[in-house]
Parts: C-alpha cells; sequence; structure tokens
C-alpha cells in the first residue's frame, strides 16, 4: 500500500512538472534568413459571387442594365451546390430581380433599340392613371443615410413623367419624378435620404401617365462611396494594408475580355460569368481597379487571358495599361479619361491553365509555346514589366520551368486545405503544403538544367482553407478562429522559405472563401483576416533562426528593418496556456515589451457583419518577467522586444 502512495505521488509529480514546464527557445539573430518580401501579404480578388460585386462595389442594385429579361413570371433565384467542395445548396441569381408593376404584358423587352447588351424594357403604360412598372425589393438602407444614383430613361410616344421611388415601407416613400422625357435614351440623376432603417425597401421606376417609356439602365448607391467603391469595406482593406492585389481571377480570366471593362460603364455590356454563377456587369474593368488601387496604395497585378483568349488581345491589353499616349491602345485609354501610363509591372500570364476546368485548356505541349509566345509579346510591349508563369508542382511545373524559363520572372502555385476534425492536424495543412511546394521546387533548382543561373522563385498567389457551406453567396464560406490559427501557421512556413517565396496573395479578400465578410450595410474581418492585418502591421521583416523544442505550438521570429528590435510571434492550437522561455543569445531583452493577441475559448468562434466582434486583435505593453511570456489557448501571440546589447 505505502509502494502504492508513493507510486502515485512520483507519477504526480511528474505530471504536474510537465504541466507546469517551460517551453525554451534560442534565437541566434546571427543566423538571419532572406528578407521577407512585402508581397508575401498580397491579397486576391475575382469577378466571383460575392467578392467585388455585392462585396467591394457599392452598386446596391442586382442586374441594372437587365442581362435577364424582366417576365410576368417573378422568380429571380436558383439553388446550387459545390460537391467538390462539398458545400450545400445555395442560392444565386439565375432570372431577372425586377417585378412587374402593372398588368401581364405591362413590360416587353426590347433586342432592337436596346441601351447596351441584348436589351433594354419598355414600360407599355395602361393610360388610365393606374401605375405601371418595375420594382426591385429586398434593399437595406439606413436611417439618415444618402443615396444617389442615375437612370437611362426614353420616351416612344409623348413625354412620359416618370416617378422613381424608394419605398421604405407603405407609410414611408420617398420620391423623385422626371417630368419629361426625350425620345433618346437621357441620364437623369436622383438622390434619396432614408428616414427610417429598413431591410426590405424597394426601388421603384413607375409612370402614371400615358404612352410607353424605355429603361435603359439605373444605378443605386450609397453616397459615401469612393469613386464606386463601399466606404465600409474601403476602411478595413486599409487596415489590411496589402501590398499587392491580383485581378480579375482566376477561372474568370480564362473566359474574360478586358475590352468588356472599358469606356462608359454604363454601356459595357453585361455578360455571363463565363467561370462562375451570375452576371458579369462590367462594372469594374481596368480604370476601376486601378483607382482601387491608387485609393488603397497598393500595386496592381493583372492576370491575363491565355485560355480563350489571344496572343494579340494580351498584348493589346498591356499596351492599353503601360503605353503612351501615343500608342494605338494609349490613345484609347485616353479617350477614356486616363491620359498617363499605368505603368503595371507585374503581371500573370494565365491562371491554372494545367486544370480541365480551366476554360481554354490544352495539353502542356502546347501551352507552353502559347505561353512563351504571350510572354514575349508582351515583353515586345513594355519590356520592364514582370511576368509569373502558370505552375503547379510536379509535370506543369517541372516542363514549365524546363521551356519557359527565359519568359518568366516567378512561377505560381496554388494551395487550398479542406476542413479536419482534429484542431492541430487543421492548423498545420497549410505550411505542410507551403513546405511541400517549397521542397519541390529546391530540387528543381537542383536538377533542372534551364534554371542554372536563373532565380525564378514561387508566386503562390491563391492560398487558403476552402471548406463549409457557402453562407455569403458563391464560395462565401465561413472562416473560424482555427483557420486563423492556421494562416498564422502557413505565415511562419512563408517566412521559414523567405529565399524562395517572392509573393503570396490570399485568395480571396471578400466573401469568396475571404477574410472580409459583408452583409449590405455592414463589413467586418472574419478570423483570418486578423492575423493578416497583424503579422502585415507588425511582424519584422528580417527572419531569425529558431532552436529548442517548441511542442505543439509554431514559433517565428524576425527583426524589424532597423534591427532594434526582435518581433517574436507564437501560434497556440492546444487547449492550454503555454509558457515560453526566450533566450536571445549575446542580447537582454527590454523588460518591457507590446504585444497583441487573437485568442478565443472555442476553435469555432468567428466574426459575422451586424454583430460586435467575437475575435478582435487585444494590444497592450506588459513587463517581461524571467524572459518568459504566455501564450494563450487557441491563440495567436505576437510580442515587439527592443534590444540592449550585453
Amino acid at each position: 500500500m505505502i509502494k502504492k502512495i508513493i507510486f502515485i505521488s512520483v507519477l504526480l509529480f511528474f505530471l504536474s512538472s510537465s504541466l507546469n514546464a517551460q517551453i525554451k527557445i534560442i534565437i541566434d539573430l546571427k543566423s538571419t534568413g532572406e528578407p521577407i518580401s512585402e508581397y508575401i501579404y498580397g491579397q486576391f480578388i475575382e469577378h466571383l459571387g460575392r467578392c467585388i460585386y455585392g462585396g467591394i462595389w457599392a452598386e446596391m442594385l442586382e442586374d441594372r442594365k437587365f442581362y435577364y429579361p424582366i417576365t410576368d413570371d417573378y422568380n429571380p433565384y436558383g439553388t446550387a451546390n459545390d460537391p467538390f467542395w462539398k458545400a450545400r445548396d445555395y442560392k444565386y441569381l439565375n432570372a431577372s430581380p425586377w417585378q412587374v408593376i402593372g398588368p401581364s404584358g405591362t413590360v416587353t423587352m426590347d433586342s432592337v433599340n436596346a441601351y447596351t447588351g441584348k436589351h433594354s424594357p419598355v414600360v407599355q403604360l395602361p393610360g388610365d392613371g393606374t401605375a405601371a412598372g418595375i420594382r426591385q425589393p429586398g434593399l437595406a438602407l439606413v436611417k439618415g443615410k444618402k443615396y444617389t444614383g442615375r437612370i437611362v430613361l426614353a420616351g416612344y410616344t409623348e413625354a412620359t413623367p416618370v416617378e422613381v421611388r424608394l419605398v421604405l415601407d407603405e407609410d414611408n416613400v420617398l420620391s423623385q419624378k422626371i417630368e419629361k422625357l426625350t425620345l433618346n435614351y437621357q441620364t437623369y440623376p436622383f438622390q434619396f435620404i432614408a428616414s427610417s432603417s429598413s431591410n426590405q425597401a424597394k426601388l421603384e421606376i413607375i409612370s402614371t401617365g400615358k404612352g410607353r417609356f424605355a429603361i435603359g439602365t439605373v444605378s443605386l448607391m450609397p453616397a459615401d462611396n469612393i469613386k464606386g467603391w463601399r466606404s465600409d469595406v474601403m476602411a478595413l482593406l486599409k487596415e489590411l494594408n496589402s501590398p499587392i492585389y491580383r485581378w480579375p481571377g482566376g477561372n474568370f480570366v480564362s473566359g474574360y475580355n478586358w475590352r468588356d471593362g472599358i469606356g462608359d460603364r454604363d454601356k459595357r455590356p453585361p455578360r455571363k460569368n463565363p467561370a462562375w454563377k451570375g452576371v458579369e456587369h462590367n462594372d469594374v474593368g481596368i480604370h476601376e481597379f486601378m483607382e482601387l488601387m491608387d485609393i488603397l496604395g497598393a500595386e496592381p497585378y493583372i492576370a491575363v487571358n491565355t485560355g480563350l483568349g489571344t496572343v494579340e488581345e494580351v498584348a493589346e491589353e498591356v499596351e492599353y495599361c503601360n503605353g503612351s499616349a501615343d500608342t494605338p491602345m494609349g490613345k484609347l485609354r485616353t479617350q477614356n479619361g486616363h491620359p498617363d501610363p499605368y505603368h503595371v509591372t507585374w503581371w500573370a500570364v494565365g491562371n491554372e491553365m494545367y486544370g480541365s476546368w480551366q476554360l481554354g485548356h490544352m495539353p502542356l505541349s502546347e501551352y507552353v509555346k502559347k505561353h512563351n509566345r504571350v510572354a514575349e509579346a508582351m515583353w515586345k510591349v513594355d519590356p520592364n514589366i514582370k511576368l509569373v508563369g502558370v505552375g503547379d508542382v510536379g509535370k506543369w511545373s517541372e516542363t514549365m520551368l524546363s521551356v519557359c524559363s527565359e519568359y518568366m520572372n516567378l512561377i505560381s502555385e496554388h494551395i487550398y486545405c479542406k476542413d479536419k476534425p482534429n484542431v492541430l492536424n487543421h492548423t498545420r495543412q497549410l505550411a505542410e503544403q507551403i513546405k511541400r511546394k517549397a521542397d519541390a521546387h529546391r530540387k528543381y533548382r537542383k536538377e533542372i538544367a534551364e534554371l542554372k543561373g536563373k532565380d525564378i522563385r514561387i508566386a503562390m498567389d491563391e492560398w487558403n482553407f476552402w471548406y463549409g457551406d457557402y453562407i455569403y453567396g458563391e464560395l462565401g464560406v465561413r472562416y473560424h478562429l482555427k483557420d486563423a490559427l492556421g494562416v498564422a501557421i502557413g505565415l511562419h512556413e512563408y517566412f521559414r522559405n523567405s529565399d524562395l517565396y517572392y509573393m503570396a496573395n490570399y485568395a480571396q479578400t471578400v466573401n469568396v472563401i475571404g477574410c472580409i465578410k459583408t452583409s449590405q450595410t455592414d463589413a467586418v474581418f472574419d478570423a483570418t483576416g486578423l492575423p493578416l492585418k497583424l503579422y502585415r502591421q507588425h511582424f519584422g521583416t528580417i527572419p531569425v533562426n529558431i532552436s529548442g523544442e517548441t511542442g505543439d505550438l509554431d514559433i517565428s521570429a524576425a527583426l524589424t528593418a532597423d534591427q532594434k528590435s526582435l518581433t517574436v510571434a507564437i501560434v497556440n492550437p492546444t487547449t492550454h496556456t503555454e509558457t515560453v522561455n526566450l533566450n536571445v543569445a549575446g542580447f537582454k531583452l527590454d523588460k518591457t515589451i507590446t504585444k497583441w493577441t487573437i485568442a478565443g475559448t472555442d476553435p469555432e468562434m468567428y466574426n459575422e457583419p451586424d454583430r460586435p466582434p467575437k475575435l478582435v486583435i487585444k494590444q497592450e505593453q506588459t513587463p517581461l518577467t524571467e524572459d518568459s511570456v504566455e501564450a494563450p489557448a487557441y491563440g495567436i501571440l505576437l510580442v515587439r522586444l527592443n534590444l540592449v546589447r550585453q
């Protein structure tokens, strides 16, 4: 009995010692890696789901140019699923969102005198004083907020007064009347100030007069939009402070004609999205994207169409962006309001052309030839641009690097990870894939003769988790604290391979597998946005070596650019707090530190718009006790330590 008691006491002692044991790491400031490229914090936006339209772009109306014919049978939404990613059915627009006001046959579509696209709606008025026209329901308004818009109208017969109404409820109707129409299409501005908040407001375009009138297009935006972009989303993007944005796709680009996105915005034709559900309104094109980059202080990274696109189309796009005003495409750009070249440096030559899902997919043996022709034509227009070729570890990347190494500056790779039930395993997926790609490319550098003397680094221009239901429209998955931990560990792996990774673009930015989520009137950082923002703002730039057993933690350290401070980031995907002792050889640590924490009690925690965030970045200054810090359970801890040489 005594032996049993002694055994239990010893066991409890060792268990207690184990639970209270510190993790001890040694940080060697003399052992540094290549500086971390700022482009590691890149982002990606694609014309897909609610990323741009219904996300960053401020337009409130759906199908404002009437891609879908307006019919008496109002049934605008269909359902679809994504069996590959195991998402449940989600709703998407597959018919006109405009309702007919008036008797059957009131609205017809004129395909002969269409304002833009294939057809424009014509309203035939009963002539007996009964209101007729169209309406779009389901708009969200905020009390006291100003909304501005415009409508393009034409009167087919005698001038017909038309009323644009914002209906908040039966007793709350805001109205602006257009007394006289012309036979030709003309644009009329309007504005409203919401007298109350509503999630079910309607925009109505009606008349009680006689004759017919046609509607070319209509637009409605919050008045605080910034050159067409949502001000609340823009505020978060500025906090994110990404240095570079990839655009416009993605799968979208392989069926996209860039010319559809230039010229008068109201006259640009709406198209079926070539790769995804829904409509491409062509409200956002090169000019709008470049304005976005200017507002955010970011660099553009434009993907070109090597799928269904031609070599000539791509070369003309480069000239449109970078050519002087006396070149053919430069003259066209000048006509569209921007005489100065945009000087776009970074260009993606195609997207995922290895995939059978890609529009214009072709055998690898043929694609390498097309890549080289396209690259040669692009450099002929502007020899100073940087080109990123399509890569995919395995035969595709090997062949691209062998045959096309003279025709690219970087090579792209993509990774997406699904859900795993074990939190620890879930959080390590991205890092494992990032390392797998890096290891493969290190091997290529040794074995591919054509790479001798070259330094073609990786642009991981799509990377993220992708799983769960599409809550925020097509591909609009929700992210949780465990995903934020995984993104942070993924960043650590980029830092550990800073000699090989030159760029990474988190895919995507808003709603569509995005780090920001929106409702019609609110925007919030989803869980994965927090580490992206935190590391971009506060992590150092010169990675330093760490030794010691880190257990289940993932730890990364880097000096600031001036080398006066050290940043240490610790990701703890476990259920308990861990104490980490920091030994910085040759230096004493200032006893006051700044620390930033992202943590929660449940790895499934998430943020959502219209509700106070559950996950935030907490910043504080605290004393450093015995050169140790506490890494919270299910948490990310980033500390900045001032260095004092011994």
